[in-house]
């Protein structure tokens, strides 16, 4: 066989390959909000999109901004939001008019970077709970959320919360959405609507506290006893 009869075929392969990388090129390991906001440059806004520019040509996309409230970093009048000019870059993609909650990092000037590891979301699609929780991020910092795949899923150290949405029957993001995981003080079990509580091992919810104080595998038995 002749080396040209080689080439297409390896030609064709090295393209499938490179597009099956493009592809890939922009993962995120999942995190809780929590576990963005308390990264340690990161900064958390709310703001409102009011104009955008599209990245030509491999410039970053960006995005105008209104701010509106800083809720971590400095207290700095941050006007426009950069990222990749696409999803495979690992831009965001954000809506001209509305408001949203926004982690990202700051790039230059009185400007963010972006990119779609950091958490952001309408302000709008948030729930109330995640409202009120958002003030007590910064105080679980020290703590650690465990995100669990499979069972069994328990704590290793007292310093952890599991994080138990992308366990099978559990995918319906209520502990991203309405928890927070922060330090118990004294006997005390308070803070917020919803907490995943501590010594930062255990979810808590504010209308059941009880749920804080059963055994370190907690959630694996909670989800065995409802099926």
């Amino acid at each position: 066989m002749s080396c040209k009869n080689f080439v297409l075929p390896l030609l064709l392969l090295s393209l499938w390959g490179l597009c099956k990388e493009g592809a890939q090129a922009c993962s995120c390991f999942p995190m809780h909000p929590q576990e963005v906001y308390c990264q340690a440059d990161a900064v958390v806004i709310k703001a409102k999109v009011v104009g955008v520019t599209p990245g030509m040509e491999g410039k970053l996309k960006k995005y105008d901004i209104e701010l509106i409230k800083t809720f971590k970093g400095a207290e700095k009048l941050f006007t426009a939001i950069y990222t990749g000019p696409n999803p495979a870059a690992c831009g965001v993609t954000l809506t001209k008019g509305v408001e949203y909650l926004l982690m990202g990092r700051p790039y230059s000037n009185a400007s963010l970077h972006m990119h779609r590891c950091d958490f952001y979301q309408p302000w709008d699609a948030l729930s109330n709970k995640q409202r009120d929780v958002l003030y007590h991020y910064g105080e679980g910092c020290s703590c650690t959320i465990k995100t669990c795949f499979s069972f069994p899923c328990c704590i290793t150290v007292p310093t952890e919360c599991l994080w138990t949405d992308y366990l099978p029957k559990m995918a319906n993001g209520k502990q991203a959405q309405n928890f927070a995981c922060i330090k118990k003080r004294g006997e005390t079990i308070f803070m917020g609507s919803d907490v995943m509580h501590a010594p930062c091992h255990r979810w808590t919810n504010k209308k059941n506290n009880n749920a804080g104080r059963r055994a370190i595998c907690v959630l694996k038995l909670e989800i065995q006893s409802s099926f």
